[in-house]
């Protein structure tokens, strides 16, 4: 392993000092939760006969204080594809623990909603907000205080970082995710996206659109393209949280399920009770978060992070901040081609070396911490090994050394870039990020007159009426977290695309998300201060010229200063937005969120305005 890049040194001390006050407070907190011993015993005998009242042949073993309860949180649906598969795991959990002298009993389950089915629809509405909710449920599950470890269960967009903020605020329980894996390849990504885009022009029928969706999304596991799901996956390995290599091996096979059964054995070693007890609290610390940092910048993963790995971090009383996602990325290179910053997917990726192969790279670099603790014991050197079963069917792990599809996967010495490219833009218009892997160098800088809209559904009119043939920049605002909860903007993507494929330069700036779906797209996103929060975008009028410059790192609106300072401020009537769809049940959450810059998170927030330079 090579000594650690300058940079990456530098960022993760600038962390450690920022957040010393916050994670001393959070270490102590759970260190005195850690200090009173296995949990179990605590209890009174009703509380306790409670617990095992329905564990038929656990009973003998729960009444004890010295047999480890291993508790699952289960995110299973039978809507959501890539949460499906997991129908079986508790009771393939109960089995393999009981082989180790452990019981495990289910805790609880949590909502999982597919931003796949809600979008463009009402209820991508409470999508963010529901990594909230599913923080929530996993404390209410967790509450009972009867678990010696947990294996949570969850894959998608706002599952896994709203059940790791819940394990971090139940830190001193040693915790390891469980992966279900990817769904096959079917249709492909580049195939799947001409078929969007013909829809999109006229050319092709709803039920030719259908046909192509349905053979792209055509069973269980994680759709393959590279979104915020499997950008979840690979963070989870990264940060040492899943067990080495097991992040992208498809449901339902032998591999699989013993990857399953091995996460269990080690749950139970890592308890309080054993010689190895690993609280999750210790386990990711600063140097843990700037590892998922590089990660997400090295597979050009998903612009959802930038928020959701700041509201996780708070959890762990770790202050990460935009600026440090920026610095990181001008040193980390983009050593993965995936869908949508390529054409491969996620199955291409594995099968090229995958995380084991990744991660290895990055080590040998001095691109990543390698000395930091997981959920398999000291250090990331295992996490440079894939599992395979051996003739006897035995689970095994081999060293990669090489990717077998440079175009797919490369080394840190020759990267497809040398930055992850993700940016930071600063301006008058307030402080937003881009992702700009994939976006053309001659559309790296737009300047352009604004076409101002409230609302997404506003833009794909005027785009089907053809009054956006031209040099644009489109301004979709009033999409922030207090104003309807932050959708993702992708029903965007194939307009604007079609415009920048007939020789328009164009470009997205907004208060929402979209993902990094953005593409080719140069799209400005989780714009903040948002516009109902007094942010500048609510100044911008059409016609204003805008000017994006990723190079720069800057977002400007070309306006007489005297001028910008005395415009008033639209308004926007969104009741619309606040009911129908559950929608009136977040009023709530829309009231209390915080801004982007410090994760959207309703948890611990006091201060509305948090992006200055504006």
């Amino acid at each position: 392993m090579s000594t650690l890049h300058p940079v990456i040194a530098e960022v993760t001390q600038r962390i450690i000092e920022r957040s010393r006050p916050t994670r001393s407070a959070y270490l102590a907190r759970i260190d005195e939760a850690c200090g009173k011993g296995v949990y179990r015993h605590r209890l009174g005998c009703s509380n306790l006969a409670h617990a095992f009242a329905a564990s038929g042949d656990d009973k003998v073993a729960l009444r004890g204080t010295v047999t480890p309860n291993v508790g699952i949180v289960t995110s299973y649906n039978d809507m959501l594809s890539a949460h499906q598969p997991y129908e079986p795991y508790p009771e393939q959990i109960r089995q393999a623990a009981r082989l180790v002298g452990a019981v495990a009993q289910v805790a609880g389950g949590v909502p999982a909603m597919c931003d796949g089915v809600t979008q463009g629809r009402a209820g991508m509405e409470l999508s963010l907000f529901s990594r909230e909710v599913i923080a929530m449920a996993t404390a209410v599950a967790l509450s009972h205080d009867t678990y010696d470890a947990v294996l949570m269960l969850g894959i998608c967009d706002k599952i896994v970082p709203g059940l790791l903020t819940a394990a971090l605020t139940f830190g001193h329980l040693p915790t390891i995710f469980v992966p279900a894996g990817p769904m096959t390849s079917g249709l492909s990504n580049d195939k799947k996206s001409k078929v969007r885009q013909a829809y999109a022009e006229g050319k092709a029928t709803r039920e030719e659109l259908l046909e192509a969706e349905s053979a792209a999304y055509h069973g269980a596991g994680t759709c393959t393209f590279y979104g915020t799901a499997n950008s979840n996956q690979m963070l989870m390995e990264i940060m040492g949280l899943h067990l080495p290599g097991s992040s992208f091996v498809t449901p339902n096979t032998l591999l699989r399920d013993a990857l399953t059964r091995a996460a269990v054995y080690r749950a139970v070693a890592i308890t309080a009770l054993g010689e190895e007890y690993t609280p999750i609290g210790h386990l990711v610390d600063e140097r843990t978060i700037v590892n998922g940092v590089i990660g997400l910048n090295a597979t050009g993963g998903s612009t959802n992070h930038l928020l959701h790995l700041v509201a996780v971090a708070r959890a762990a009383g770790i202050i990460l901040t935009l600026e440090d996602f920026d610095a990181i990325s001008a040193v980390v290179p983009l050593l993965a081609r995936v869908y949508p910053n390529g054409s491969a997917d996620v199955n291409h990726f594995h099968q090229s070396g995958g995380m084991p192969f990744l991660i290895g790279s990055l080590l040998d670099a001095g691109l990543l911490h390698g000395d930091v603790r997981t959920v398999w014991g000291e250090g990331m050197a295992p996490y440079r090994r894939m599992p395979a079963l051996d003739a006897d069917g035995k689970l095994v792990w081999n060293e990669v050394v090489a990717s077998s599809n440079l175009d797919v996967l490369r080394p840190a010495a020759e990267p497809f870039r040398a930055d992850g490219g993700l940016r930071v833009l600063k301006g008058n218009l307030g402080l937003s990020v881009i992702k700009v892997s994939s976006v053309p160098d001659d559309h790296m800088v737009v300047e352009a007159p604004a076409v101002i809209f409230n609302d997404q559904e506003e833009m794909l009119a005027a785009f089907n009426r053809g009054e956006l043939e031209r040099d644009l920049v489109a301004v979709v605002r009033f999409q922030g977290p207090k104003a309807i909860g932050m959708p993702e903007l992708h029903k965007l993507t194939p307009p604007l695309g079609l415009l920048q494929s007939r020789g328009f330069h164009v470009a997205l700036v907004t208060d929402g998300r979209m993902s990094g779906a953005s593409g080719k797209i140069p799209a400005a996103i989780h714009v903040t201060p948002e516009a109902i929060d007094a942010g500048p975008l609510g100044k911008l009028r059409d016609g204003d010229v805008i000017r994006l410059d990723a190079i720069a790192g800057t977002l400007e609106a070309k306006v007489d200063a005297a001028e910008w300072a005395a415009r008033p401020q639209a308004v926007a009537d969104l009741s619309a937005h606040h009911s129908g769809m559950g929608r009136e049940l977040f009023a709530m959450m829309r009231n209390a969120v915080g801004g982007a810059d410090t994760g959207v998170t309703v948890f611990g927030t006091t201060d509305r305005h948090h992006a200055a330079d504006f």
